[in-house]
């Protein structure tokens, strides 16, 4: 009966021991790191945001990308346009700053409410974050620098994303048309890749010379402009695929196309 009785106290301490270090576990759990969000608005003249498509499309491929990576405290937005200057087009750029209190020590009520104050908070910067990002959306551009796309030049920028050592996520709300008029650069508005075997030959050549710029190994992701029923004349499959080569040979983790 002793032997039973001791027995039943050690199998009690055991799990009470297990159900603690899970607790511990579970409170010393690191939060995933910041997220670093990229985007790229088209502001050539080559894409009509204002078009009913168009609008509807990015505005709720936005509203999703923030929904999605503006998590945390340090979790950054920033927006650049693509034009003839891209590198320098930085149009926005916000922090996060709603922080989770350090509830390891807190009971349930203490608990809730913490997660309820966070969730207000961050909601509220969602909103605002999203209202700036929807106003440089439909932020015309009537310079000259709509005259050409330099998509190139978003590759320093996405370079210099990596070093801060948060996971990049880029995207591109372009037709991606390549169009810059200097040597040795790529015209798609005048000579595009005439099919998938000549995008793809023209990417690793490309990638030669671009492998400078350290992107690391973002998720990246293309927004096109085009209705389901465009033409290939008008969203040339073989455009998709040159980038989707290029991003892959510069070590992209994930590259997809909507």
């Amino acid at each position: 009966m002793k032997t039973l009785f001791f027995s039943c106290i050690l199998l009690l301490t055991l799990v009470a021991c297990s159900s603690d270090s899970g607790k511990e576990t579970d409170a010393n759990t690191p939060k995933s790191g910041p997220i670093y969000t990229l985007i790229f608005l088209d502001k050539s003249v080559s894409v009509n945001p204002n078009q009913a498509f168009v609008a509807q499309k990015y505005q709720s491929a936005l509203n999703d990308i923030i929904e999605q990576n503006i998590k945390n405290k340090g979790d950054k937005l920033e927006v650049y346009f693509i034009h003839e200057n891209t590198s320098k087009a930085r149009a926005l750029s916000v922090t996060t700053r709603s922080e989770m209190e350090d509830v390891s020590s807190a009971n349930a009520t203490d608990r809730e409410t913490a997660q309820t104050s966070f969730d207000v908070s961050l909601s509220r910067e969602k909103a605002a974050i999203r209202q700036r990002v929807l106003q440089q959306l439909a932020a015309p551009n009537s310079s000259s620098s709509r005259k050409e796309t330099d998509i190139w030049a978003s590759l320093p920028v996405i370079a210099k994303a990596n070093e801060s050592g948060a996971t990049v996520k880029v995207y591109y709300l372009s037709d991606m048309v390549e169009s810059v008029y200097s040597a040795g650069r790529r015209d798609f508005h005048k000579t595009p890749p005439k099919d998938n075997a000549q995008a793809e030959t023209w990417a690793k050549a490309d990638a030669g010379q671009l492998k400078r710029h350290m992107i690391g190994s973002p998720d990246i992701e293309m927004i096109l402009p085009f209705a389901p029923d465009a033409s290939v004349k008008v969203n040339n499959p073989a455009v998709t695929q040159y980038w989707t080569t290029l991003f892959q040979e510069l070590g992209a983790g994930t590259v997809e196309e909507q």
